[in-house]
């Protein structure tokens, strides 16, 4: 299993799970392109508090917008914010934070989580598995990127209803061996 003390493993299993997962089941059509343009980065932070999480959140925000180089980035804190509850509690203040930055609608965050459930699933339920990370993470995404490849793709609708069909297809075992296979430090077979 990785360490969740060695960052590089970290960025290592996080980013497999995004080749493997989001990349090559589809679930995002627009990250493939970044990740092969070495735009993505994957960053982790020794956050182990809320408060210095979004400590870290900031300075990330702060990063992203003194490099437009980089498309998106991938903040994971596998130290922090375990429970999802909590964690699901904390996105608020991080979209608070973006306001009182002046940065809102320039980026958007969205949330990847070990235990992610969507309003109205329960826990065990396949579609959760869209944003079941290795860890926990928050996405920092460029808006206007976001709108020009959303305004590009026929039918973005669509999205997020195909990617329910396919969890629920894949079914729930196999999309946990896939997760835990990210992780392994032998890549598994992820």
């Amino acid at each position: 299993m990785t360490d969740r003390n060695d960052d590089a493993a970290i960025i290592a299993a996080t980013r497999r799970w995004v080749e493997t997962v989001v990349v090559e089941l589809n679930l995002c059509p627009f990250a493939g392109r970044e990740l092969r343009r070495g735009r993505v980065r994957f960053a982790v932070t020794p956050a182990t508090t809320a408060a210095e999480l979004l400590a870290s959140l900031q300075a990330e925000l702060e990063r992203l917008d003194a490099h437009p180089d980089t498309e998106t980035t991938l903040l994971v804190h596998p130290a922090v914010l375990q429970d999802f509850d909590d964690y699901n509690q904390f996105l608020e203040t991080a979209d608070e934070l973006l306001a009182a930055m002046g940065m809102e609608g320039t980026y958007q965050i969205a949330s990847f989580h070990p235990q992610y459930q969507f309003a109205d699933t329960a826990p065990g339920d396949a579609e959760n598995y869209t944003n079941r990370s290795p860890y926990p993470m928050l996405h920092l995404l460029r808006e206007q990127s976001l709108e020009r490849s959303i305004a590009s793709y026929p039918d973005p609708a669509q999205i997020p209803l195909r990617n329910i069909a396919l969890m629920k297809r894949l079914g729930v075992a196999p999309l946990e061996q896939l997760r835990q296979a990210c992780i392994e430090d032998d890549q598994g077979d992820c």
